[in-house]
């Protein structure tokens, strides 16, 4: 066995035996007292009106995903950012095209009305 790996098999041990021990030493340590008013949803004391596992719209979800894919356009912009003085006008240009294609997007769907929160 090459002796470059021992140290990933170290770490690796160490990756799993830290969570586990950390779950066994707080299930050893907390206080554990459940009644029925601590097993519910809510300590408020308040009952819950209704259950927890309700619907939500499609359009929270179309919403959600939007915003992850307009969120993860930043991290495309990143690495450009970091060679765009060795890209010179061809990456500004690039940029540039990236960006419209983005807006064009976002027009699109402000248009067609997934934006809207009504």
């Amino acid at each position: 066995m090459p002796s470059g790996y021992i140290p990933i098999f170290i770490f690796l041990v160490i990756a799993i035996l830290f969570p586990v021990a950390t779950i066994i030493v707080a299930k050893l340590i907390r206080p554990s007292a459940p009644f029925l008013a601590k097993l519910e949803a809510y300590e408020c004391g308040i009952k819950a009106a209704s259950d927890s596992r309700g619907r939500y719209t499609v359009r929270f979800y179309i919403i959600a995903i939007l915003f992850v894919i307009f969120d993860v356009e930043t991290i495309f912009l990143f690495p450009w950012a970091v060679k765009y003085r060795t890209l010179g006008w061809f990456g500004v240009a690039e940029v540039f095209v990236f960006l419209a294609i983005l807006v064009v997007g976002y027009l699109w769907s402000y248009r067609k009305g997934a934006l809207d929160w009504v």
